[in-house]
């Protein structure tokens, strides 16, 4: 055992192995019998593939490079591809992210074949969440279509796409579902006698977890919608998926008892004080799914999310046994099948299948491998702290562990209190190298669930409602102070670290605080003016509103809370990692925040992305980003790094 400074400890677990298992597998299905979903490839330039699980075992990726199965509906996507089988062959449509076009691809068959057009319009034409009706030979999905250049120049409806490829050069040939009086909406879900559909739509400013409107209407036999009706849903009730079950009934799951609760046709199925849904990020994510015996699989929880399946006729609820601790809201079933992706402490997140009938639940994809010996694994424990008022925070706590080292006598640990982004999101406690890059070098993580995070009831998520800014900071520097008071962190060494509106908090944290030494800012939002007028896409731009409260309202409180407009009170050395192709936190707020603290002595760095957009994808952006994190700590701290360059800070 050697004795060692904290933050110097050797370690295997280095930036060009986190880089290597960035991202997790996504937006599992079934085609046939076969399990499919996809993957990242970091080293590919950051693309994501669709991967196959044949039925001898198999595992294979489907599409070569440069095919990067994403969509950029509302800027973070959704569920961007569907399969099924036809004439005994699987047949796949998929949005590709360079074009955004819907793709069709036959494995057998050759290289895939556009279905839609190209616009020169804005953003384009991008679709999302579809659903393949090979009857009809259609696809029925999101459409998303810019009018013009800016932001908010686009409209939303739900269309039909022909599988013939006959509009692949007209877009005219795009049959539109719906007209467009809602800004926001999910793909359709048709009943099993096809004769209904069932999507959610919601307006400005709302975003989906403050209210949505699920909404349902006739299938005519020409294949166009009667007039929808709204049958749950309102400006304070957010249900953010529907499903039919084999029976006709329809599934939704509603907060408006304060958690996201699961209803058959208007009626509570499992009333519990915790959550069966959660924040729609992307379209197309499932935390439920009907299975034909009747059963529903569920992805459920108060904070952490488990596998489970629920009997909706007695409320019985029985969870997956297995190191998944953690379930992301990705859902498919097939017979008695349950497809899911899930990982625990230590365990990444892996594509497992659950047999209803025997209970059994096996990995089946992306299997976990240990890079490193697990003994390099930080060993995470979930607590609870007080804030200011008495109210409670929660949070993921990762102590520093290391085999072979151990810290000399009397030295407290340093540590990183990491805000997630959304912020209506969360941290789920599981394994990430990111974080063991740093454990294992002798520096503690905390994952703060500030007020405003999901998982804990819709009162907890309102906490941050007008108080971004505010509730996250405090409750950020309570857990930082509670840590420093029991002797487990070094006062004197915390830093704060974010990325998106976690990068927000990091900024303002600085700008606000004198808790932190130092603090790492990814992506972020720094100028709320700027960002509420036109410099974010249009998913995001009215989230303010809430989040701080209207503009025309409120604008003292804009630039007030704003880091760009308050940097000449950040003193702590900083690290800004910024994408250069970033339409939801635009490159042009970091270069306010810097030209306002020009000639201020404050020692930071800023690193640009060519190449990058909304978070880091490219394998060698996540090594750059990681070193530089690591060697800003270690100059800050008084460790020595030897194994990664040194960043210039500069003045």
């Amino acid at each position: 055992m050697q004795t060692l400074p904290y933050g110097s400890w050797p370690s295997p677990v280095d930036a060009a192995l986190v880089a290597a298992h960035d991202g997790k597998p996504e937006y599992v299905g079934f085609v046939g019998d076969e399990a499919w979903w996809t993957e990242p490839r970091p080293a590919e330039g950051g693309r994501r593939t669709l991967v196959r699980r044949r039925a001898d075992g198999g595992e294979e990726s489907v599409l070569p490079a440069p095919w990067n199965v994403r969509s950029r509906v509302i800027e973070y996507g959704g569920l961007p591809w569907a399969g099924t089988v036809l004439d005994g062959r699987p047949l796949v449509v998929f949005a590709h992210f360079a074009d955004q076009r819907l793709y069709r691809y036959e494995p057998d068959a050759g290289e895939p074949r556009p279905l839609t057009p190209l616009s020169a319009t804005g953003g384009g034409l991008r679709f999302a969440d579809p659903q393949i009706r090979p009857e009809h030979g259609e696809v029925w999905c999101v459409l998303e279509e810019f009018t013009g250049d800016g932001p908010g120049d686009v409209r939303r409806v739900l269309a039909a796409v022909p599988l013939d490829g006959s509009a692949a050069e007209d877009r005219g040939a795009v049959r539109e579902l719906t007209d467009e009086r809602h800004r926001f909406v999910t793909g359709p879900r048709l009943s099993p006698d096809g004769r209904r559909a069932a999507w959610i739509a919601w307006d400005h400013p709302r975003m989906p977890w403050d209210g949505t409107e699920l909404l349902v209407a006739d299938v005519r036999p020409d294949g166009t919608l009667g007039a929808p009706r709204t049958v749950a849903g309102g400006p304070e009730e957010s249900v953010p998926q529907a499903e039919w079950a084999a029976d006709g009934s329809l599934l939704h799951v509603s907060d408006r008892t304060g958690w996201w609760n699961l209803y058959r046709d208007g009626a509570p199925v499992c009333p519990r004080e915790e959550e069966f849904g959660g924040p729609l990020w992307k379209l197309g994510q499932r935390w439920f799914a009907p299975l034909d015996s009747g059963l529903v699989a569920v992805v459920h929880g108060r904070g952490p999310a488990a596998l489970g399946v629920l009997d909706p006729e007695t409320g019985e609820l029985v969870d997956a046994v297995g190191p998944w601790s953690e379930f992301e809201p990705t859902l498919a079933v097939h017979g008695e099948r349950v497809l899911a992706v899930g990982a625990g402490p230590r365990t990444a997140h892996e594509v497992v299948e659950l047999n209803t009938r025997t209970g059994h639940a096996r990995t089946v994809g992306s299997a976990h491998r240990d890079p490193v010996d697990p003994a390099y694994y930080p060993e995470p424990r979930s607590r609870t702290f007080t804030g200011p008022g008495g109210r409670e925070i929660h949070a993921h706590l990762y102590p520093p562990r290391h085999p072979g080292c151990a810290a000399p006598d009397g030295e407290l640990p340093p540590y990183v209190i990491r805000a997630h982004g959304g912020p209506t999101s969360r941290a789920p406690l599981v394994l990430d190298l990111e974080i063991a890059y740093f454990t294992s070098r002798g520096i503690g993580v905390v994952e703060v669930d500030y007020g405003g995070s999901t998982g804990y009831g819709r009162a907890y998520r309102d906490r941050l409602r007008e108080q971004w800014g505010v509730v996250d900071v405090e409750d950020c520097a309570a857990v930082a102070r509670a840590l420093a008071e029991e002797g487990t962190a070094d006062r004197a060494r915390i830093a704060v670290r974010g990325g998106s509106a976690g990068g927000w908090t990091a900024a303002a944290s600085l700008a606000g605080t004198d808790v932190y030494a130092c603090g790492t800012i990814l992506y972020p939002v720094l100028d709320l003016i700027g960002w509420a007028s036109g410099g974010t896409h249009d998913f995001e731009s009215r989230y303010l509103d809430t989040l701080i409260g209207p503009l025309e309202k409120v604008p003292a409180r804009y630039a007030e809370r704003s880091p760009a407009r308050r940097a000449d009170r950040v003193t702590a050395p900083f690290l800004l990692l910024q994408g250069l192709d970033d339409v939801i936190c635009p490159p042009a707020q970091c270069t306010r925040f810097l030209a306002r603290l020009r000639g201020r002595g404050v020692p930071h760095a800023y690193l640009a992305f060519a190449g990058e957009g909304h978070g880091f994808r490219r394998a060698d952006t996540v090594i750059r980003a990681l070193e530089a994190e690591l060697s800003l700590y270690a100059q800050v701290f008084g460790f020595d790094a030897p194994d990664v360059p040194r960043l210039e800070l500069t003045t």
